[in-house]
Parts: structure tokens; C-alpha cells; sequence
């Protein structure tokens, strides 16, 4: 809760893809908040309040979670809101004239965009959403101590820089609404 509180304010692009970690994590100990308590939760050097104050956020996305119908798979509507306002945003960058940095970083990025999709299972989803699932992917294969392939981590260095430039406009916006 208290990361997801600093991330949201501070880089929502890092923000998403922690609450989709969040996501699997609530799904590794099977939905069950006493377990989250227990097992993941204490380990944490949080006061008793602070805990229960955890608790209580993993116990809220459990039930969010069950009545959206993505206990075993999917991500929550919270998360879901947050790409399409990336998406929105994404859209409007391209079609302005203002913002010719981002646009031309898109380029070097689509080829790996298109691959990506290529080889996905969801072929629908949006340009932006490929490129968060292949960062989290990566994250995912890092944690397990994997190797990537030279080819994905130049992939994965392109589609960050435009993540990373997508999440200083999405502040910003939020600052001041930009003019497109």
C-alpha cells in the first residue's frame, strides 16, 4: 500500500506494473489475506498499525479482485483505468505536432511493438499494453534469474525509453494539463 501510494504519485508507469506484481502476489498465496498476513506482510519492518493498515489494502483487493472476476487470471478495473489513461494520452501525443521527441521514439519503437504482437496470445490489445506486458515479462524472467537475449534487451531498452517518456508527459499532464 505504501509503495503503490509513493509510485502512483511519483512514476505511474512503475506504479502499474507494482499493482500487477501485487496482482500475482495475491494470487501465489491463493486470495487468502490470513496467508498475505502471515507469510508476506510480517516480513516487512512495519509498526502494528502500519500492518494492519496493509492487511486491511490486501483484503480490499481480494474482494475487488473475487467481484472482478480476476482471482486466477486478468487485472483489476483499478489498474485497467490507468492504462486506458495512458492509452488516451499515448494517442493524443501522436496525432499533436507538439510533441515530435515522443513520436519519433514511437517509430523506433513500433517494429518491436509489431513483433511482439506477433508472437502474443492477445492480439488485441493496445500498442501500449504490449509494451507493459513485455516489461513485465522481463521483470518476471529477471526475478527468476533467467536469461534475456541480446535482441530483447535492446527491445526492452527502446520500449522503456518510450514508457519512461509516456510517464513524464502522464505527470506533467497532471501538473498542468498539457496543450496538444
Amino acid at each position: 500500500m505504501y509503495i503503490a501510494q509513493h509510485l502512483r504519485e511519483t512514476n505511474i508507469a512503475e506504479y502499474l506494473l507494482y499493482m500487477w506484481q501485487i496482482e500475482d502476489t495475491v494470487r501465489a498465496f491463493g486470495c487468502s489475506i490470513s496467508r498475505i498476513t502471515r507469510e508476506y506482510i510480517s516480513r516487512f519492518e512495519y509498526t502494528d498499525e502500519q500492518k494492519d493498515e496493509e492487511a486491511d489494502w490486501f483484503g480490499n483487493l481480494i474482494m475487488m479482485m473475487n467481484r472482478e472476476g480476476c482471482r486466477d487470471k486478468g487485472h483489476l478495473q483499478i489498474n485497467k483505468v490507468v492504462m486506458m489513461q495512458l492509452e488516451e494520452l499515448h494517442t493524443q501525443l501522436l496525432q499533436s505536432s507538439k510533441f515530435p521527441f515522443y513520436s519519433s521514439e514511437y517509430y523506433k519503437v513500433l517494429p518491436f511493438i509489431v513483433e511482439l504482437r506477433n508472437k502474443g496470445a492477445n492480439k488485441d490489445e493496445s500498442e501500449i499494453e504490449t509494451c507493459f506486458n513485455s516489461l513485465y515479462g522481463v521483470m518476471m524472467l529477471r526475478l527468476r534469474q533467467k536469461d534475456i537475449s541480446p535482441d530483447t534487451a535492446h527491445a526492452v531498452k527502446e520500449i522503456t525509453t518510450l514508457v519512461g517518456m509516456l510517464n513524464d508527459y502522464y505527470l506533467k499532464d497532471r501538473q498542468e494539463p498539457l496543450e496538444f
